[in-house]
């Protein structure tokens, strides 16, 4: 079959991979010269914008034959790619725009909770302006978390004590969202852990996939703004070291009852990749927000496990017949090389060279990096490079990930280290110990 990859991140290298080995021919649609995507594909596409691409993409789609597509990032699901791409009677593993909300408008997310009953989201109220906020955030006792309902990136959540230290902060940030002709919800702080729990989605049927934590915080010790993710790690398990099967299995229930609401409230069946954020606290399994695909690191931990043909399971949500899937009994360890300064000021341009003995202990996907005439391989303002390693135990494919990591050299490049090391993951254990 040939298949086209819209995206062109280090999640869309990886998509590109599998569906590769899976006997698949594959094109691609780029914003940047992503060396990993370049050389899989057969054709490639550049644009400048999803925002004014979209009827050229569907016309290269059905000029080339393309039988299925995978959307990998969120902007062209929220602009109904989608929608464009099966009315042309071609395949598609990403929501049609109306599905796609549950991701760009958190408020939509909250209200379709509500009204199915699904008993996982904290307090909340959605705003347009400032009236009531001050005594909002005051009933929350100060403990709040304010989203823009809408898309920014995974930079659009500001929390009490972390990012905003007082009312008039937090007053000034609503501010900034209305001036910019915005809505957001204001919710109570949770507290717990995070993870992650994505399910291959058929519109009816789902198969879930081993839970993962990202690391979304730009620095060691997690500090810093928020940033696209900076790494992430899954357990030999399918589970997380703080984490109990009763929560595992409250995760899953709770995508399958939200694949039903959607289907129930819209009629239209959602198909793609339903991801889920959620946080365990002492009340049980939360939802922070969901998305409408693949994450991005974890897209690379996932992929690297599955076991399976993955043209074959695409195949299988766009024509409603997902069955169960397999993932390798392995951990799994992803760490981002980027500029330095990601997060707030990054730098642009830096120089990325690769040692291709990474491969000895690791995988490495292209993020958003452009590969020049001269061939060199330079980066943008956003991530340049992720390195996945799996292993007998998380410490194990922790090691072999940072091997890995000292392939790639540069200047003006920054590393997470810490991710997925002892002392971080019997951070995250402890501390659920206390509020359990």
């Amino acid at each position: 079959m040939k298949f086209l990859v819209v995206g062109s991140g280090a999640r869309e290298h990886i998509i590109a991979k599998k569906l590769k080995e899976s006997g698949a021919r594959v094109y691609s649609i780029l914003t940047t010269q992503n060396p990993g995507l370049i050389a899989l594909s057969e054709k490639t596409f550049f644009v400048n914008s999803y925002l004014t691409s979209k009827s050229e993409i569907i016309d290269f789609s059905v000029v080339n034959d393309i039988e299925c597509v995978v959307i990998g990032p969120e902007d062209p699901l929220a602009q109904g790619y989608a929608d464009a791409f099966w009315n042309k009677g071609i395949s598609v593993v990403g929501p049609t725009r109306i599905l796609a909300q549950i991701e760009t408008s958190k408020g939509y997310t909250r209200d379709l909770l509500n009204k199915y009953q699904i008993d996982a989201s904290p307090k909340y109220k959605r705003f347009k302006n400032l009236e009531g906020v001050e005594e909002y955030i005051r009933h929350l006792s100060n403990e709040y978390v304010i989203k823009f309902d809408g898309l920014m990136g995974g930079k659009g959540v500001k929390v009490s004590g972390e990012h905003l230290n007082s009312l008039e902060e937090a007053i000034d940030y609503c501010r900034q969202i209305i001036s910019n002709k915005g809505t957001f919800v204001i919710e109570e702080k949770l507290i717990g852990e995070e993870f992650s729990l994505m399910s291959f989605c058929d519109g009816k049927n789902l198969a879930h996939m081993p839970a993962i934590q990202d690391h979304k915080r730009a620095y060691e010790g997690d500090v810093g703004p928020n940033t696209g993710g900076m790494g992430c790690y899954s357990d030999v398990n399918h589970s997380l070291p703080f984490l109990r099967d009763s929560e595992i299995e409250e995760a899953r229930s709770i995508n399958e009852r939200v694949s039903s609401a959607l289907f129930e409230s819209t009629g239209d069946k959602y198909k793609g990749i339903l991801y889920g954020g959620f946080m365990v606290t002492r009340d049980g399994v939360k939802l922070i927000e969901y998305n409408a695909r693949f994450g991005d690191p974890e897209a690379m931990n996932l992929l690297t496990l599955l076991d399976d043909d993955f043209a074959s399971i695409c195949y299988s949500i766009a024509n409603n017949n997902i069955n169960e899937t397999n993932f390798l009994k392995e951990a799994s360890v992803c760490k981002y090389v980027v500029p330095e300064g990601y997060g707030s000021t990054p730098a642009k341009d830096a120089t990325l060279v690769v040692n291709d003995s990474h491969s000895n202990h690791s995988d490495l996907y292209y993020a958003a990096v452009n590969l020049c005439d001269d061939g060199k391989i330079t980066t943008t303002s956003s991530r340049a490079a992720a390195v996945v390693a799996t292993g007998k135990s998380i410490s194990e494919a922790e090691e072999k990930c940072e091997l890995g990591l000292s392939s790639v050299k540069g200047n003006k490049l920054f590393i997470r280290h810490d991710i997925a090391k002892p002392a971080l993951i019997k951070k995250r254990i402890d501390h659920m110990e206390t509020i359990r």
